[in-house]
């Protein structure tokens, strides 16, 4: 996207990337209480601390009891209903992988549902359902910051947040504006300026939150800014979101909300939706979990073929579904109350709505927006298992414990060598 997106949408390009693109091999990490892991974390936090890196944020939803595919609006539309489905061999098997209830994702205990609170006690919860699976856990946040300090005299501080897993427009732009308002904060509490750096690693849709954080923080006096708080401020939210927009609307105006601090991006299987908008933050990467499976020599894009990919799918075999079929059209359904100005939000941000709309956008097959880095790996979590615990559709590899070594590698590469 332009600089200055102002809030497009991406164009969904199929091209090739050409130059952005890389490929990584996933190689098997030494175990986490090796003296070799040890050692090559160490090494790392030297390298991220030399480029000025001061702070980590580990940015995350949760996959269970949020519709992370996005059926509730599809279903909402009625496209089966409607007899859409007809002559589109496989596709109501697709979408029963993906609705919940059928597509093998529990809930969460007592049937917790979105808004997630950032709390101890839910992040707990999280840790003790699902472990590492597109979670990034207390105990693998806190291995992090130990092992990356070792030999650092100045400590970089690593912390876990925890985004309100909303799948929807409004949802995610309020979530933008309290992770804005939650940067303003660190930055003063870190004593962050000129030369240092803020690295986020955002799994899923929090990457999403992250690109229309990057439109916020546009220099220039984009006329979407204002549309976007005038919209938000306008659906009456909870005090503590308005006081937000509030705090950080001056101060993205002027420029100062990071003090002169960088902020550097990586997206872990977040799906292909809003622009990004390159001028206000620093270095961006997106990492997917991929295995080309196409036989055009088109290996950048997913293979969304029906009825194929219902054989493909339960297994994770052509990598991260999330991040292919969770497109524009999708999305979790809104409290009814709140419909209206989920609504207007989209009228901002999306250009797409319809179950054909969402058939035309997930057949784009398209694995990165149009602005950053690009990596593709294939992070070996297809083990030919059916159990949806094992991978969540390809969508939980990123945050296992045995990846990061691996991540924090790819990252060091791309942003800090």
């Amino acid at each position: 996207m332009p600089i200055e997106n102002n809030f497009q949408h991406d164009e969904l390009s199929r091209k090739n990337p050409g130059d952005r693109l890389t490929y990584a091999d996933w190689t098997t990490p030494p175990d986490a209480d090796s003296p070799a892991w040890q050692e090559a974390m160490s090494q790392l936090g030297q390298k991220l601390s030399q480029a000025g890196v001061r702070l980590i944020m580990f940015l995350h939803g949760a996959i269970p009891g949020t519709d992370v595919f996005g059926l509730g609006r599809l279903d909402e539309v009625g496209g089966l209903k409607r007899g859409y489905s007809r002559g589109i061999s496989g596709l109501d098997s697709l979408l029963s992988f993906m609705r919940e209830g059928t597509n093998g994702i529990t809930p969460l205990p007592g049937g917790m549902k979105p808004p997630l609170a950032n709390d101890e006690a839910t992040k707990t919860l999280l840790d003790s359902q699902i472990g590492d699976a597109g979670n990034f856990t207390t105990a693998t946040v806190e291995q992090c910051q130990k092992a990356l300090n070792q030999k650092l005299a100045t400590p970089i501080t690593c912390i876990r947040e925890l985004w309100s897993s909303e799948h929807h427009h409004l949802g995610r732009a309020l979530a933008a504006c309290r992770l804005l308002d939650r940067l303003r904060v660190l930055v003063g509490e870190q004593h962050l300026g000129a030369g240092d750096r803020i690295l986020v690693q955002a799994h899923g849709q929090a990457g999403l939150v992250l690109a229309l954080a990057s439109n916020l923080l546009c220099p220039s006096p984009i006329t979407g800014r204002k549309t976007f708080f005038d919209l938000l401020l306008a659906t009456n939210p909870q005090a503590p979101d308005a006081q937000a927009i509030q705090r950080i609307d001056p101060l993205l105006t002027n420029g100062t909300l990071l003090n002169g601090a960088a902020l550097d991006i990586v997206t872990f299987g977040t799906p292909v939706r809003y622009g990004w908008d390159p001028s206000g933050i620093g270095k961006l990467l997106h990492i997917v979990n991929h295995r080309n499976l196409r036989t055009d020599g088109k290996s950048w894009l997913s293979k969304m073929d029906l009825p194929q990919i219902t054989v493909e799918m339960p297994i994770a075999w052509g990598g991260d579904y999330v991040q292919e079929l969770a497109v524009a059209g999708s999305d979790a359904l809104p409290a009814e109350n709140a419909k209206a100005a989920n609504k207007a939000v989209w009228e901002l941000l999306e250009p797409y709505d319809g179950f054909e709309r969402w058939v035309e956008c997930a057949r784009r097959a398209g694995r990165f927006p149009s602005e950053g880095q690009c990596l593709l790996v294939d992070y070996k979590d297809c083990t030919s298992s059916t159990n949806v615990r094992d991978h969540y559709y390809g969508h939980a590899a990123y945050t296992r414990t045995n990846a990061t070594l691996f991540n924090f590698t790819q990252i060091a590469t791309f942003f800090y060598s």
